[in-house]
């Protein structure tokens, strides 16, 4: 017997996407179906947070949300942060405290940094640590990470 396929529209980073999905179809694959590739798939349970999104404003990973459950709501990707050409100040304090280095993890990475400073733009030391708790990153050993972010909610972007 086939599964039925529900029609869907998302709003993903400011531009309307629609498809066709299973009921169980996840929101991470639904975004990599249609070419969202910034999107990490990593261990696919909600352990590793690669495929963290941004969701009405709240950091999410996409691998343990039900693709319909995104709908009427406001997705936003790493592509939405910045471009090649201007980047988001947390992707130049990531670049200048070489907070990243295979990358894997710094889509998911940024994308909770972007939910904790919107919501919260002076967070102390350990609220930047409990903010990226959920995104495991196998190479930097996170020191790295909480220096870009604290250095991009201080303000004062002198050379150190």
């Amino acid at each position: 017997m086939e599964k039925k396929l529900y029609d869907i529209t998302l709003n993903v980073n400011d531009t309307i996407v629609t498809g066709k999905v299973k009921a169980e179809t996840s929101l991470l694959d639904f975004l990599r179906e249609h070419n969202f590739i910034e999107v990490k798939k990593g261990c696919d349970k909600g352990d590793c947070g690669a495929c963290t999104v941004l969701i009405d404003g709240k950091a999410t990973v996409s691998c343990l949300t039900l693709a319909l459950q995104a709908q009427g709501k406001k997705i936003y990707t790493l592509k939405s942060l910045g471009s090649w050409e201007k980047l988001h100040p947390l992707q130049e304090a990531f670049v200048k405290f070489e907070a990243l280095q295979c990358g894997f993890c710094t889509p998911g990475m940024l994308m909770s940094a972007k939910a904790l400073i919107d919501k919260n733009p002076n967070p102390t030391r350990e609220e930047i640590r409990e903010a990226i708790s959920g995104n495991l990153c196998r190479c930097t050993g996170y020191q790295k990470i909480v220096d870009a972010i604290e250095y991009v909610t201080k303000g004062d972007h002198s050379e150190n």
